[in-house]
């Protein structure tokens, strides 16, 4: 059986993916192969399109770091497992394709009836949003936090999260998004013509006690201003690095993994050194999942719940067919996109118990 997927033959722009058609692969003992039913669009992938992100693969690769499966075929080993089952796995690379096998530990199950493009956007925005909130922040009721971005696939997260959190919360968004960031219980900051850290301590005298930076760069020192004494910026993202959706240096072409990474680790070591305790704490959704991988399949599956009880909506964007990733990898590097963009690889087909 031959099936399609999208590879990445040269660091660069959304030029550079392409679709090939190839024999599907085939489970070895350990592992299960999974129909893919919908593939979450990030900014992620877009960085390690263009070479800068820390988990850049060599090429040619496949990206996408979330998705939604079926069970299609097992390997030898498995156990517990039957063909027809739904999952959730967060692979880092690999997502965009028709079909894909992962180790069977790698698997969450999901729940039926769900909407597979809903929970494929739990998988990353909201996993990052929950731990950041909860295992980074440690966020209390009544606590007050701004969120960059916060029209976006983690920024819609954190703003549902934090809603249910009892947070008082500020967003950074654009005017097209500032209807959405309200809407879910923010109070937008339109970050191209007002000071957002101005604002902020305008609207709360003293900051606020935490601060998600997915942005990275000069920002981070920007956001710790934002922060009262004893406050913390919780940075994530290094998404300074593109400019609509390329390299803001306009030097691509390469695998940079570490450029951005070390002018991170400056500002993080500045937030512990200078005085005022306001610290920068970096996160990893990556690097929490591998130290400690039984967090991830907990926190998701929570999540899940959440998502059941319809106590979080995630906002789909929009989405795409397998075969027009470039195009949703172009709208997400535009920017003003609310919510998360998903590829869905068999367009409009219905499973059982699941809506695609």
């Amino acid at each position: 059986m031959r099936c399609r997927r999208v590879i990445v033959t040269h660091y660069g722009g959304p030029d550079e993916l392409r679709v090939v058609e190839e024999e599907c692969p085939e489970p070895k003992d350990g592992e299960v192969r999974l129909r893919v039913l919908a593939a979450g669009v990030s900014l992620p992938d877009v960085m390690m399109r263009e070479g800068i992100h820390p988990e850049t693969p060599r090429l040619p690769f496949t990206p996408g770091w979330d998705l939604v499966g079926m069970v299609d075929r097992l390997g030898g080993g498995i156990s517990g497992i039957e063909p027809g089952q739904i999952f959730a796995a967060l692979p880092i690379s690999g997502a965009y394709t028709e079909f894909i096998c992962l180790s069977q530990r790698e698997l969450v199950p999901v729940p039926a009836g769900l909407d597979a493009a809903e929970a494929v956007s739990l998988v990353l925005n909201y996993v990052t949003a929950y731990q950041m909130l909860h295992r980074s922040a440690r966020v209390k009721p009544g606590q007050s936090v701004l969120i960059h971005g916060a029209a976006g696939g983690v920024g819609t997260a954190l703003l549902q999260l934090g809603g249910l959190a009892g947070l008082k919360m500020y967003g950074t968004c654009s005017p097209r998004g500032a209807s959405a960031v309200s809407d879910l219980g923010g109070i937008p900051i339109d970050y191209q013509h007002k000071d957002f850290v101005k604002e902020v301590l305008r609207l709360t005298g003293e900051g606020v006690d935490a601060v998600f930076d997915g942005i990275g760069g000069a920002n981070i020192w920007r956001s710790r201003k934002a922060l009262r004494p004893g406050g913390r910026v919780i940075a994530f993202g290094l998404t300074a690095s593109l400019s609509g959706g390329r390299l803001a240096s306009g030097r691509s072409g390469g695998r940079h993994r570490f450029r951005e990474i070390r002018v991170f680790g400056l500002y993080i070591a500045g937030g512990w050194l200078l005085p005022g305790r306001k610290r920068v704490v970096p996160y990893s959704i990556q690097w929490l999942k591998r130290l400690k991988p039984e967090l991830f399949r907990q926190d998701l599956t929570a999540l899940f719940d959440l998502l059941q009880q319809k106590k979080i909506k995630p906002l789909i964007a929009e989405r795409f067919p397998l075969d027009e990733a470039r195009r949703a990898q172009e709208l997400l590097g535009k920017g003003g996109v609310t919510g998360k963009i998903v590829l869905v690889p068999e367009h409009g087909i219905a499973i059982e118990g699941h809506q695609v």
